[in-house]
């Protein structure tokens, strides 16, 4: 039988629970298919609320409950508990049965690897035990761990610790879902951070034993991020000591449970050998994101799972800050861009869509998302561009004075601002409500040394949005003489109007404008002259995104043209770019960049946009054929680039070096496109770090010369999962078109192919869904081998399967019979009878059956 239909919850009948909790007691017996749970819980009734007591609870096996020691008999079903409870304070007591071994979804207590972990966010925790599984119930933790294990760990700060027994007590009060257990045989990593006010907080970083060279970064970045947070935004730690601990089956990257961060291995090991740049600035960037949670989303929570963009829109957006201040501004704001337009754009466009705020949900776990993640982070930024710096500074400050220990909404967040600013934030606010990306048109007026800029923004209707109203958006705009000199530096133009105008006056001849500068707000901006003026933003502009993305439009309108007309390649963009790449003042991570393509699936956005039907085939083959004209227009330039950027000192992840290896790796296969694989083949023998073996090693599967390297790789490397991982993926996203469904199925049959594990089913599924042409290849196996395996893994892991459905919701812009190969996937696996409403929900919404 499939799960119950999902009851919808809607944001207008959030009700408070009924009563408060003093204290929660939980006493763990653990045993892999027995683990007993004993919970001690003081409640007390609010004085006017729902008195209805009701506990969630879900594969409990209830063996006592009792109140005020009595013995009692409670109502039980699927979802939890229904009891008689005296009309003033009590203690209620339970004790339950589970199984952590047979928890193949990673949600609750569960095993990995012999090891205990706990995932509670957003509704696990009612697998645990009975309980008011919601963020708005908030309590202090005392808990108490039996189990043959030489770690044990939880919330807080440890009380007592014995031979297989230890007690934890966490003094801050927090809602169920930052509860953590973990027990295992684990080797520490331990340092020490004194905070700003002189307390010393113990640190460790638990990994199984073998990992203990992974841990000394992600423990550097622990306490960078401690640092930071203290100079930056003020917020000083607030318990002994904090622990992370890294899993290898884990749903997510990671959770910052109060005092006890649970990571998925991949997002906090790393070693130069095994972790590439892209992984030591993934792993620092998670490390820094979970502990900022401390106080925005721990000490300050969400009063329900509507505002979940309260906390992680906030948080992105001050991970996405330490990043820039760790390392390069300009880079890391391209690449959340990038980011931006590939995933959260694509949902705003598609049966996904839904506003940074959801009005109504049916399961909690398929709205963590590029929207409520990236999207709110951007709402956030566009706040502090429209108060400035510092009045958003005194904001944050006063956030954290007024609601300390409570959970909050998004409401209790902007009346801060307004409090602060004096400002009104009712239009504002539409960010949070409304779906979908504005279109920005812009168009511009010359007239006696007046120039006028006019803006029109547009939000299409939708499902969830079927009147959208004008937002108020941030453009930082600057002008350019024709010399290429500023004339005008950047300022902030606040549209509120559905068509606004600016006016600049005093100039002495038409410029040429800069709009949008830093992607200033989430939109798509529709500028009738951005291609004539495209090249000489490309040479001129002061602002490092608005350079890269006249970059980016050059190559976007030549790869355009590439399709509809077979036009070659644009010299006029590859002559820019050349001037680009031969600039040293410029930085190389940024010049990577430059030198990189638009995706494939921006290219099948701009196509659909403007009515057309894109061919991923089509689309493939204009990207090979420009890498093709780079590397011969760049051949008198590469040998020289890739000299360069070579690194010569010992292995660093930081910018600098990082930046050095991005573009020479970049420029390696245009290299490899003139004069053959053999630089690629000594790169990948000699390399000493991942970066460089990996990237060598990619090129090599591209220039079909890679099968001795691969095989050599997998013989170096097959007892390191995280590597492994690598490898499985690499094959994938390497291969052409009509190879990548019959690649990804070969590798399932490898004896390494756990796909039980989240990050391994990644590796192969993940990179398969990422392969535009390969998922969309015009015979469907993309689209049936990705359902075979969505059907397998379901009943197993619910969460990462919902989440893998994504792939598919692009589906509908494609040609009538790529169209059909699909909806009848769709249906294959909205037809499974036991499909869990995880899965049944997300592909129901891809298939159209409802908005």
């Amino acid at each position: 039988m499939r799960d119950a239909a999902p009851q919808t919850v809607y944001l207008k009948d959030y009700k408070p629970f009924g009563y408060d909790i003093d204290s929660v007691q939980l006493d763990f017996d653990l045993s892999p298919h027995a683990t007993r749970v004993k919970s001690r819980i003081a409640f007390r009734p609010k004085p006017t609320s729902d008195r209805r007591f009701f506990l969630h609870g879900e594969q409990l096996k209830l063996i006592a409950a009792r109140i005020d020691g009595a013995p009692v008999t409670p109502q039980v079903n699927a979802q939890g508990l229904m009891c008689d409870v005296p009309d003033g304070p009590f203690i209620w007591e339970a004790e339950v049965e589970i199984d952590p071994a047979n928890n193949t979804a990673l949600e609750g207590l569960y095993m990995s690897g012999g090891m205990y972990c706990t995932q509670c966010e957003a509704e696990g925790f009612r697998k645990i035990t009975y309980y008011p599984d919601r963020p708005d119930v908030m309590s202090v933790f005392t808990v108490r761990i039996n189990g043959p294990h030489p770690v044990l760990l939880s919330n807080g700060n440890p009380v007592s610790q014995a031979d297989g027994v230890a007690e934890w007590h966490d003094p801050w009060p927090k809602p169920a879902y930052l509860f953590a257990l973990v027990a295992g045989d684990l080797v520490a990593h331990a340092d020490e951070f004194t905070t700003k006010s002189g307390r010393k907080v113990d640190l460790n970083l638990y990994v199984r034993p073998g990992d203990e060279g992974k841990c000394a970064f992600g423990m550097q970045a622990l306490k960078d991020s401690m640092k930071w947070d203290e100079a930056v935004y003020g917020r000083e730690y607030d318990l002994d000591i904090f622990n992370i601990v890294a899993v290898d089956d884990f749903n997510m990257g990671a959770m910052e449970n109060k005092g006890l961060n649970v990571f998925n291995s991949s997002a906090v090991l790393a070693s130069p050998e095994t972790s590439t740049d892209m992984n030591f600035q993934r792993v620092e960037a998670i490390i820094a994101h979970e502990y900022f949670h401390n106080w925005t989303g721990n000490r300050i929570t969400c009063r329900d799972w509507f505002q979940l963009c309260l906390k992680e829109g906030l948080t992105v957006y001050r991970d996405s800050q330490f990043t820039s201040d760790m390392r390069s501004a300009a880079v890391k704001r391209i690449g959340d861009v990038i980011d931006l337009r590939a995933r959260q754009f694509a949902e705003d466009q598609g049966p996904l869509s839904h506003p940074v705020r959801p009005e109504s949900f049916q399961e909690i776990n398929n709205f963590y998302t590029a929207t409520v993640y990236e999207k709110g982070s951007e709402v956030i930024g566009m706040l502090r561009r429209l108060v400035g710096a510092q009045a958003y500074a005194e904001a944050l400050d006063l956030y954290f004075e007024r609601h300390d220990g409570q959970a909050c909404t998004i409401e209790d967040w902007l009346k801060v601002f307004e409090d602060t600013t004096g400002r009104d934030l009712g239009q504002f606010k539409r960010w949070y409500s409304q779906a979908g990306t504005p279109r920005i048109k812009v168009e511009d007026n010359w007239n006696s040394n007046t120039y006028t800029l006019t803006f029109t923004q547009h939000l299409k209707p939708s499902a969830t949005t079927p009147d959208p109203k004008p937002q108020v958006i941030p453009i930082v705009t600057g002008l350019l003489a024709p010399s290429g000199q500023e004339v005008v530096a950047s300022r902030v133009l606040e549209l509120t109007e559905a068509q606004q105008s600016f006016t600049f006056e005093g100039l002495t001849e038409r410029p040429v404008p800069s709009v949008l500068r830093g992607f200033s707000a989430p939109v798509i901006l529709e500028n009738k002259r951005a291609q004539e003026h495209a090249a000489f933003l490309l040479a001129h502009d002061t602002d490092p995104f608005n350079r890269w993305e006249a970059g980016r439009e050059l190559a976007r309108d030549s790869l355009l043209a590439m399709i509809r007309s077979g036009a070659a390649p644009d010299l006029g963009y590859l002559d820019g770019l050349a001037k680009v790449l031969s600039d040293t003042t410029l930085d190389p991570a940024y010049r990577a960049l430059m030198l990189a393509l638009p995706g494939q699936t921006d290219i099948a956005t701009a196509l659909h946009d403007v009515g057309e039907t894109p061919d991923p085939d089509a689309i493939w083959s204009a990207h090979e054929t420009m890498i093709e004209a780079q590397a011969t227009h760049f051949a008198e330039l590469l040998p020289a680039l890739f000299a360069q950027n070579q690194v010569r000192e010992a292995y660093r992840p930081n910018a600098a070096q990082s930046g050095q290896r991005s573009l020479a790796n970049a420029v390696l296969r245009l290299l490899c496109l003139n004069d053959g694989p053999d630089r690629a083949q000594a790169q990948f023998d000699t390399a000493d770090n991942m970066t460089q073996q990996l990237a060598a090693l990619a090129v090599l599967l591209r220039a079909n010369a890679g099968k001795d390297a691969l095989q050599s790789f997998e013989t170096q490397w097959k007892s390191d999962r995280l590597v492994m991982d690598k490898w499985f993926g690499l094959q994938v996203m390497q291969a052409a078109p009509a190879d990548v469904a019959e690649t990804a199925q070969a590798l399932t049959q490898h004896p390494d192919f756990n796909w039980k594990n989240p990050n391994r089913f990644r590796a192969v599924f993940g990179s398969l869904a990422a392969h535009h042409a390969g998922l969309n290849s015009a015979d469907g196996a993309g689209y049936k081998l990705l359902a075979d395996w969505l059907i397998k893994l379901d009943p197993v892991n619910p969460q990462t399967t919902a989440r893998m459905c994504a792939a598919f919701q692009t589906w509908r812009r494609y040609d009538a019979e790529r169209q059909a190969l699909c909806a009848t996937q769709l249906d294959r696996i909205l037809a499974v009878p036991d499909l869990s409403r995880d899965t049944s929900e997300m592909l129901e919404r891809i298939r159209g059956d409802r908005p």
